[in-house]
């Protein structure tokens, strides 16, 4: 009997369930939830409507999470019903319906202990993803917007809001440079596997030849800093310089200037916001990436400070892709760093980054 096979899974769920209770910590988030209600409650909670939101935000978090867990809960007894009406009934009709319903619950559950990968500080952070193209003018600023609208689509799918911060637009097509905050649970956690120089291989549709052409672009992810974390800028040191923003003509281009630009005199780095009309956004934007960028300054120098004691250093440069994207002679995408890849490359193109960023992950990066 068919349903008799599928015994063994229906049980080994309930093994696998309990130990993903103990991995998500379910009575403790539990715990926090309730606090949490309790704390939103209490008067004078939304007297500093930023420090509420961020509550708020976490209690959101943490009740997705349990739900996820407890609608896992649910799909088993409606599995194990099911299974055992089938058996009691000897209806091997629901035969389809339960291989089915094994096989979302295996990726449901796969999902989850993803997510337990993500142990880092900030992995549980919004991202903001910098775009830049490389050298080689139309094709490879064509290739930074392909890589945009991938990442675009891969937030729209995973559930994530998406906001562009600043933006760039190529001289004939594409864009030069584009950075998005990407917002929701464990979206740096997600992006951070992303960070590192793309390559493509395809025949360009900018050559009236039809040659061959390699093309570049860097991709950068830094975690969105909460304000509760230290990061010492001294405003002085800080030179802001405003600017009209670029963009297509009509009636919609700004004829103020409301862009900003702000740079960090000590360290260099420089950050810039002309997404908004209002050059206050632009401000609170160009201050969140660059209070990002510090602190990504601040842990890459405690990283290579490790890696010169223990003597192994290595050059990031620009040739050394961690991925390549072939569209011809042959369709492939593949991972140098974990050797993942794919021949559907229109399905990565199109946001499916799933099994590289699981690839990522797994491999303990």
């Amino acid at each position: 009997m068919l349903l008799e096979d599928l015994r063994v899974s229906i049980v080994a769920f309930e093994e696998k369930l309990a130990e993903v209770r103990v991995s998500l910590d379910v009575a403790g988030k539990e715990e926090r939830i309730s606090l949490l209600e309790d704390t939103m409650g209490g008067p004078g909670f939304w007297d500093d409507p930023g420090a509420a939101q961020k509550v708020a935000q976490e209690l959101n978090d943490l009740k997705s999470t349990v739900a996820q867990y407890q609608q896992l809960m649910t799909n088993h007894d409606d599995m194990t019903m099911l299974w055992e009406l089938g058996m009691d009934e000897n209806d091997e009709s629901v035969y389809p319906e339960l291989v089915d319903m094994i096989s979302r619950m295996t990726q449901t559950i796969e999902q989850l202990e993803l997510t337990l990968m993500l142990s880092g500080d900030h992995d549980h952070s919004n991202a903001i993803l910098t775009l830049h193209a490389g050298a080689g003018g139309t094709e490879a600023q064509d290739w930074a917007q392909m890589l945009l609208r991938m990442y675009v689509r891969w937030a729209e799918k995973s559930g994530y809001k998406v906001e562009t911060m600043d933006f760039l637009a190529g001289d004939e097509a594409g864009i030069k440079s584009a950075t998005l905050l990407i917002s929701g649970l464990n979206a740096y956690g997600y992006l951070k596997s992303e960070k590192g120089v793309h390559r493509l291989v395809r025949i360009s549709p900018f050559d009236a030849s039809g040659r061959r052409h390699t093309s570049f672009a860097a991709v950068d992810v830094m975690p969105e800093i909460d304000d509760n974390v230290e990061i010492d800028i001294n405003m002085a040191d800080v030179r802001v310089d405003t600017f009209r923003a670029g963009g297509a003509g009509g009636q919609h281009i700004n004829k103020t200037d409301s862009a900003v630009r702000m740079t960090h005199v000590p360290t260099g780095i420089v950050t810039q916001c002309q997404s908004q009309r209002s050059q206050i956004k632009n401000r609170e934007q160009c201050m969140k990436m660059l209070r990002a960028r510090l602190f990504e300054l601040e842990q890459q120098k405690q990283a290579d400070f490790k890696t010169e004691l223990g003597g192994d250093y290595q050059a990031i440069e620009w040739g050394s892709q961690i991925r390549s994207y072939v569209f011809h002679p042959y369709n492939l995408v593949k991972d140098h760093r974990t050797n993942n890849e794919t021949g559907n490359v229109n399905a990565v193109m199109d946001g499916e980054l799933t099994s590289f960023i699981e690839a990522y992950l797994k491999q303990g990066k």
